[in-house]
């Protein structure tokens, strides 16, 4: 089960800390943009580390499912990097629509 373990968390939290750059560079090259102020560079920092405490998190609870299925340990391994992957997967797309949203702000209507 150890093993089992290990290959999760090694394997989550690559996935997750690929995810927070993905973040960082959509931010770096937003702020880059001469429309979007440097606002989103900023943002992206906030956002990402964000993200990062709420997938660590998440990592965490999943793997607390790890030895319900102690049966079939592979596939508990598979369930849960799926559903992990599922998971982070929803936040980023929330962290980058967060982060469009601060980077270019809705028109006020006066």
């Amino acid at each position: 089960m150890t093993f089992i373990y290990l290959t999760y968390f090694a394997l989550s939290f690559a996935v997750l800390l690929a995810l927070v750059g993905m973040v960082m560079k959509i931010g770096t090259a937003m702020g880059n943009c001469p429309r979007t102020t440097g606002a989103a560079k900023s943002a992206s920092i906030t956002i990402a580390t964000g993200y990062l405490t709420i997938g660590a998190g998440g990592v965490f609870l999943i793997a607390v499912a790890l030895p319900l299925i102690s049966s079939a340990p592979a596939s508990a391994l598979l369930l849960s990097l799926g559903l992990v992957c599922m998971a982070l997967g929803m936040g980023f797309s929330n962290a980058v629509v967060t982060l469009r949203v601060v980077a270019n702000p809705a028109p006020q209507n006066h």
